[in-house]
């Protein structure tokens, strides 16, 4: 398994607990090894998602103050540049495809300023187990 060969201390917890008949130690090596192997996967799970592009940073300002109808991006929301094959407009509505989902961008979520990063940018949010979006500013296709 991946966590064992990250992190060669698992294998010794294991090989206390089989060799050891005392029941707390037992416990405490499965427990270990659970956290160990839980705090392993949320961090292959979680991925960075940047909106300050850090070569311009005269920009920092100008991403802290965009919101939406749904109040401010960047203090509830990772944001991120999406490639154009994964947004489109239909009939005056956007949608995003993320996590090769589609998802309709609500129109309380769109972003009406000047788009001054250029590339098309996503706020998305997860609750319940789904994605919603907190805001969106389409960029320029091509």
């Amino acid at each position: 398994m991946l966590a064992e060969k990250c992190f060669p201390v698992l294998e010794t917890f294991k090989s206390h607990a089989a060799a050891d008949d005392n029941s707390i130690v037992v416990s405490t090596a499965r427990f270990v090894l659970a956290t160990m192997r839980s705090v392993l996967i949320v961090l292959l799970l979680c991925t960075p998602a940047f909106a300050h592009d850090p070569e311009h940073p005269e920009l920092n300002a100008w991403f802290d103050s965009l919101r939406s109808s749904k109040g401010p991006c960047c203090s509830f929301a990772d944001g991120f540049a999406v490639n154009d094959v994964d947004w489109e407009s239909k009939d005056g509505h956007y949608r995003v495809r993320l996590q090769n989902s589609w998802i309709d961008v609500p129109d309380d979520a769109l972003i009406t300023e000047p788009n001054r990063a250029g590339r098309t940018m996503v706020w998305p949010m997860r609750f319940n187990g789904e994605t919603f979006i907190r805001c969106f500013i389409p960029g320029s296709m091509g």
